[in-house]
Order: C-alpha cells, then structure tokens, then sequence
C-alpha cells in the first residue's frame, strides 16, 4: 500500500531516493514512497554509511531515481490507512521511528493493526552497534519503546535469526547469474555489503537482516521463535537500545512478541532467489 522512508542507514534524502530508486529497479511504479522521519524521536541521528557506503546501497551500481515520492509525510500516511483499513501489515527494515510517532499522533492505529514484522534487536547475540544494542533499535530506542508497549501484534527478527542466514559466495553468485538487471543489483549489494561483516564477525558471508521480514509474511514456516516479552532499554547508560528478550520467562510479564531464532536458511535463499527472479 506504501513505503516510508526513515532516517536510519544513511539520512532520509538518501533513504526516499534509495526506495525510489528500488521500486523503479522492481517496475512498481504504482507503489508510492513517502519520506518519513529525519531524526530520532529524541536522540541525534547516528548512521551506517561505514556498513552500506555513502549512498546506503553503494555495489548496486543504479542510476537515480526518475520517480518523485507521493505528497505528504509517512507518518500520516501510516495513520490514515491503518484507521481506514483493518488488515494492514507493518513490516519495518529500519529504525521505528516512524511508527512510533504515528502512535503518538493516533494511539488507535495500535488496535487496528493486524501485526509489525520487524527487523531489529538481538538477544543472544547481543548487539551489532554497541555490545547491548542493535543498529535499528539503537538508532530510536525511544521509538522502539512506543511500539513493544503498543499492544500492537509483534513478531520480531533479531540478529538471532538473521545471522544465521548468510550471503555466502555461492548463495551470492546465484544473484549475478539470474542474468537480469536485479540480480545484479542484489549481487552487487550484497557483495559489497558482505565484505564489513564477514571481517567484522569472521564469518563465511555477510547475514541478510531485511529480507527476513517479507520472507516471514510469504513462508513463515520458515522460521520459528517464541512468544516473549521484550523491554527496550531507553536509558542513557550503555544498555541504551538493547531488547532485553525474557527466553526464559523469568519475569512473569505477559509476551508481548514473538521473537525468532531459527531459520532454514537454505529455503530461506530458495525463496529469495525465486522471487527476485521473478523481476527482470
């Protein structure tokens, strides 16, 4: 129904140009993009260029966008169709800054909403920003915070789940050779991608973290988690942004997600390989 653009891996200009620029690569013209937010909610805006490269997609190799985005701001938008529709999925790849300021515009959206598929946190595996956080819920915990205390149905994908789904070399040559313009796109993506993590975290390829959401929503059997409560710590010590994840019920408070932590990964790259390959 739309894409919102968020500040989050690099600033929102670049953000609305990469989906933009995205939803031509995809010919999905009829889909709108509406720029969102520009910052957190109340801290600064912390980036990732050092990750995705000035552009935030750099390896794609993709010319700018010829598409404008539609009129308005995201977080209307959110709020609009959520209260006049009553079987909408949220499904947010970046920080939820977005979201969680449409909550505040209109606490209702929260029962109307039939889920948020989220990318983001980290419990095990703790944080890939700071040793307790995760880059989207480090980036707007407070954000973050309005969402899990919504009430709105959760399912979360942590890096729990998405570090175990890697981009190896061959999973990542069955990109290039799909021998169309968005595979070589992906491919290039990835690739450049892969190069910080695999140094970073000593890995055979770099985890695909956003793909997860939509590959939850097509193949959910893919994957399998838990009902759990999750707090956001949006403290200002060095926990600031970590999901505290209750495993083990030790708390007694009510689940508020479910949370994922396994994946098939090899159904996982099929589906993905299927459905890019659909695109020329």
């Amino acid at each position: 129904m739309a894409i919102t653009a968020v500040a989050g891996n690099v600033p929102i200009e670049r953000t609305v140009d990469n989906a933009l620029t995205l939803v031509e690569l995809a010919d999905r013209a009829d889909v709108p993009v509406y720029r969102g937010s520009a910052r957190p909610m109340v801290k600064k805006l912390v980036t990732a260029e050092y990750v995705h490269g000035p552009t935030g997609i750099d390896g794609a190799d993709l010319p700018p966008p010829t598409l404008r985005e539609a009129p308005g701001h995201a977080v209307d938008r959110i709020v609009e169709i959520l209260m006049s529709h009553d079987d909408v999925t949220l499904c947010t790849l970046g920080p939820l800054t977005n979201v969680g300021l449409a909550l505040v515009r209109e606490p209702a959206i929260a029962g109307r909403a039939r889920q948020l598929v989220m990318m983001g946190g980290g419990f095990f595996e703790g944080g890939n920003t700071t040793p307790a956080a995760e880059f989207n819920v480090y980036v707007d915990p407070h954000a973050a915070h309005n969402v899990f205390t919504s009430g709105i149905p959760l399912v979360m994908m942590p890096l729990d789940v998405t570090h175990k789904a890697l981009a190896t070399p061959p999973r990542l040559e069955r990109f290039r050779d799909l021998g169309t313009r968005t595979g070589r796109a992906v491919h290039g993506m990835l690739d450049f991608y892969d190069r910080w993590d695999m140094e970073k975290y000593g890995m055979e390829g770099g985890p695909v973290h956003d793909a997860a959401v939509i590959a939850y929503l097509l193949e959910p059997d893919i994957y399998r988690g838990k009902e759990v409560h999750v707090e956001i710590d949006i403290g200002t010590g060095p926990t600031q942004g970590m999901t505290i994840v209750d495993w083990w019920g030790v708390t007694g408070r009510e689940a508020n997600a479910t949370v994922m932590n396994q994946v098939d990964d090899d159904r996982f790259f099929d589906l993905l390989i299927e459905r890019i390959g659909r695109l020329s």
